[in-house]
């Protein structure tokens, strides 16, 4: 497939069919992924696969927790757990336990249904957050493991398979450290679920380039072609 072509036409694919993923191809998608630019090409990533039906069916249970209290703060017209308030919030902005006990629409059946899930971690002590102190929410230390785990989805998507990245997740870090055994200085980045594509996609929609870039500073005019 062609770059270009696979850049336009990688969605988050929630819904996959029964077929499988060789191991080997797992393996190839990762042996493509690994040159994505990183901090220092320290490589401080470290990929969990994650077969085990029981354990996924755990995931998916953690997964939803998450997507309950995402879904409450949707509900009460939040951004949910907006980034600009998470350097200085020290209480929730609804009420999470009682988030916990509502369901959602955000369904996680497919987390425990996918051939294959990715656990991507980010070894905290051997990469940079070179925004520290800048009296905001730290983001720089991403840039070392977001390109890897595009490029899973990249990779993916020119073997007909897909995936989506997971943030939710994150909000049930602690159990997920025991359930797979992850360090306290290993931190979860994202978890790619992957499978066949129910549905095949040809065209996403995204803002055009005139809505996001300006010229010269932030305020300035749209930048066009």
């Amino acid at each position: 497939m062609d770059l270009l072509d696979a850049m336009r036409t990688t969605p988050a694919t929630r819904a996959f069919t029964d077929d499988d993923i060789p191991d080997e191809v797992v393996y190839e998608i990762l042996d493509a992924a690994r040159f994505a630019p990183n901090g220092g090409n320290r490589q401080a990533w470290k990929v969990v696969i994650v077969r085990d039906p029981a354990v996924k069916e755990e995931i998916a249970r953690l997964y939803d927790l998450g997507a309950r209290e995402y879904s409450a703060h949707a509900q009460a017209g939040l951004v949910p757990f907006s980034a600009g308030e998470a350097h200085w919030r020290t209480e929730p902005a609804v009420d999470l336990e009682a988030a916990r006990q509502t369901p959602t629409t955000m369904s996680s059946r497919h987390i425990a249904t996918a051939p294959v899930l990715v656990v991507i971690l980010l070894d905290l002590d051997r990469c940079s957050a070179v925004d520290s102190g800048l009296d905001r929410l730290s983001i720089s230390a991403g840039a070392s493991v977001y390109p890897f785990a595009h490029n899973i989805l990249l990779a993916a998507r020119s073997r007909g398979f897909g995936g989506h990245f997971t943030s939710v997740l994150a909000r049930q870090e602690h159990a997920l450290r025991t359930l797979l055994n992850i360090p306290e200085n290993v931190a979860l980045a994202t978890m790619l679920p992957l499978g066949k594509p129910e549905k095949e996609l040809s065209k996403l929609k995204r803002a055009p380039v005139e809505e996001f870039t300006t010229v010269g500073t932030y305020d300035g005019p749209a930048f066009t072609k």
